[in-house]
């Protein structure tokens, strides 16, 4: 038995030279380059001393040889661990000693603080890989051989662990097997129609799982090929649409591209699908996509834990507003939060969802796993939603006061715990507020204790080294107190109500 997940990409499409990756300087990948580097790189990590089951934590740009690590993993039954390249030394720090990683592989521009950390965490390896692709881990690489005996994995095993962020505790670390990564991706091939012919304008991070799983290893299973730009820029975005067929984004991407004089019918005309998910997408956005481009969004559901749960259909009404409907083999139910009986039409409740996409659970956290997955096989996703008379799902809040900024997650009480560390602070409390183009604006409530002054540049500045800068609050307002119902538990949906035209979302 070899690798499962990249087995199944294999044998869904033909080696060759057609390409997989182009890049904007001109770069080629082809998929023989795919097979050969992702080989190389397999042989790294085993001179390495790495071994199946061993983590790889990733923290890099984005670059095609990022890509190719992630299946050289995968052939060396290793499991993939990526980070978001914006955490700090100190949030790493966190990471680095609940996965216990056997290599950590960092930017060179960060390999000096990343060795420090992981050996003092009892880290093997630390091996560098910068956008440009060069490092000490292609270094490497480079004079092996383009050729690899694959590790015997099967379904079940371990192919990738992401970390998620909830509103409680720290982040916790999603355990993905092959078979979680293969079977979404030979879902959502089949029912969003990709083919080898399609060309998918990449501009999503591949730390997350909507850029990683959703859009590349979807485009492997295809055999399509990647416009792979580095980062979301409209303006590039808008000059690659005319050469591709298809564009997974997050609703940030839509809203700052209708803002560009550009975004035509004519720019789109070749487009077959647009996508949206990681965030909900506001019906105005929605209508006014249309009208510019004569494109209805496909706005999907996923998570990190179950990739993607349901879809709006190919063919069919697009809802704006819904999900969609279940993918196939996935079942999904709406139930009460507190006892668990199902829900009818219509009512809203928790949503839980089962089928081949959920996780095998939480790493190292028995506990948590048990709470959420149940004895049947569902997943409590912590969504609050309902299904409609047609059978279109509606997601209309979190059960858990989860933050999404441009499709990132934002756990508010580690926001919390770094504003009350500041001299002068009594309690604090963070929220996520409408934002018209972010979604999501990551807002702090602050209360002092009246003896030492704070402002709201001191506390910006006072998170710069602590935070990703997505984490950071975009708004930081001081109040006397801070609403609490008759236990005393702050309300934070009061804080929503009262501020939600802030950032005139």
């Amino acid at each position: 038995m070899s690798s499962h997940l990249f087995a199944s990409i294999v044998d869904r499409i033909e080696s060759g030279g057609r390409t997989f990756i182009e890049t904007p300087a001109g770069r080629r990948i082809t998929y023989d380059d795919v097979l050969a580097g992702s080989a190389r790189l397999a042989g790294a990590l085993r001179a390495l001393g790495v071994e199946p089951g061993d983590r790889v934590m990733v923290q890099v740009e984005k670059s095609p040889e990022a890509l190719l690590l992630y299946l050289g993993c995968a052939r060396a039954g290793a499991i993939f661990l990526p980070l978001n390249t914006a955490y700090t030394l100190a949030e790493l720090e966190y990471f680095v000693s609940d996965a216990e990683p056997a290599l950590f592989v960092c930017d060179p521009a960060r390999a000096a603080g990343v060795r420090a950390l992981a050996g003092a965490r009892g880290v093997r390896a630390v091996e560098t890989l910068g956008a440009d692709g060069q490092g000490t881990l292609g270094e490497r690489a480079r004079g092996l051989p383009a050729t690899f005996a694959d590790a015997e994995r099967g379904p079940d095993d371990l192919a990738a662990i992401l970390y998620t962020s909830g509103t409680t505790g720290r982040s916790k670390g999603a355990m993905l097997t092959h078979e979680n990564l293969a079977s979404n991706a030979r879902t959502l091939v089949d029912l969003w129609r990709f083919r080898a012919d399609d060309v998918l304008v990449h501009a999503l991070p591949i730390f997350h799982t909507h850029g990683l799983f959703t859009a590349a290893t979807t485009t492997l299973f295809a055999g399509g090929s990647l416009l792979f730009l580095p980062r979301f820029d409209p303006e590039e975005v808008l000059r690659a649409l005319p050469r591709a067929t298809s564009m997974m984004g997050v609703p940030t991407h839509y809203v700052r591209l209708l803002q560009q004089p550009g975004l035509r019918r004519e720019a789109t005309e070749h487009i077959r699908l647009f996508t949206s998910g990681s965030a909900p997408l506001l019906p105005e956005t929605h209508r006014a996509w249309k009208e510019r481009t004569g494109h209805v969004i496909l706005e999907r559901y996923g998570m990190t834990e179950t990739n993607m749960n349901t879809s709006n259909p190919y063919d069919g009404e697009r809802v704006a507003g819904t999900v969609g409907f279940p993918l196939p083999g996935v079942d999904l139910r709406i139930v009460h939060p507190e006892t668990g009986r199902a829900l009818g039409t219509d009512e809203i409740g928790m949503i839980e969802v089962r089928g081949p996409n959920v996780f095998k659970g939480y790493w190292r956290n028995p506990e948590k796993t048990a709470a959420e997955l149940r004895a049947d096989g569902f997943f409590v996703t912590g969504d609050l939603g309902k299904i409609d008379a047609r059978g279109y799902v509606h997601i209309v809040g979190r059960g858990k006061d989860l933050i999404i900024v441009g499709g990132y997650n934002v756990y508010p009480r580690e926001v919390e715990v770094e504003i009350e560390a500041l001299p002068g602070v009594l309690e604090c409390a963070v929220v996520g507020l409408p934002h018209p183009d972010l979604g999501e604006g990551v807002t702090a409530f602050v209360v002092l204790d009246g003896r030492s002054p704070l402002a709201e540049a001191d506390v910006a500045r006072a998170l710069e080294e602590r935070l990703a800068r997505f984490k950071r609050p975009r708004r930081v307002l001081f109040v006397p107190d801070l609403p609490r119902n008759a236990m005393g538990k702050v309300q934070k949906n009061v804080l929503r109500e009262q501020h939600a035209g802030l950032y005139g979302g």
